[in-house]
């Protein structure tokens, strides 16, 4: 049974914030020639993260991490891989993503520490022109939800 991950963006004000930083880790991933360097890192966005998930195989079976940015589920990112990566805090759990960032209907979420299992039932829909709403820009949307209106 597919399980997806929710976790809080921190430090990102938008899903560009979120875009440019992935790609600026790619980037130095790729640049970096030590032998600590997983090959996955070089190919994908990595969100290391200190626990591992216990339902690793139900993630693996097409799971997304659902990224919270300013207290909104507003984009997911499919899940390609789990497995250790080395980053400023050292060893740690790498939740290695599709680099592709889908923008879901907003969502409200109260902060929390490091990331919570989502059913697929209470997970955000990705967000369609056929939905409106795609083409707003994301302060606006934002605004929206805390206004109670989406």
């Amino acid at each position: 049974m597919t399980i997806h991950i929710v976790k809080l963006c921190v430090g990102a004000e938008s899903v560009e914030d979120l875009a440019e930083w992935q790609i600026g880790q790619l980037k130095r991933a790729q640049k970096a020639k030590a032998k600590s360097i997983h090959p996955n890192q070089k190919k994908h966005p990595v969100c290391g993260t200190r626990m591992w998930p216990k339902r690793l195989e139900d993630v693996l079976a097409g799971g997304s991490l659902y990224w919270v940015i300013k207290g909104v589920v507003s984009v997911r990112q499919t899940i390609v891989a789990i497995d250790d990566v080395i980053d400023n805090h050292g060893q740690r759990c790498g939740l290695y993503l599709d680099a592709y960032l889908q923008r879901t209907v907003p969502q409200p979420r109260r902060a929390f520490q490091g990331w919570r299992y989502l059913d697929p039932k209470d997970a955000p829909a990705d967000l369609s022109a056929a939905q409106g709403g795609a083409d707003l820009p994301e302060h606006l949307r934002r605004q929206l939800v805390e206004l109670g209106a989406w």
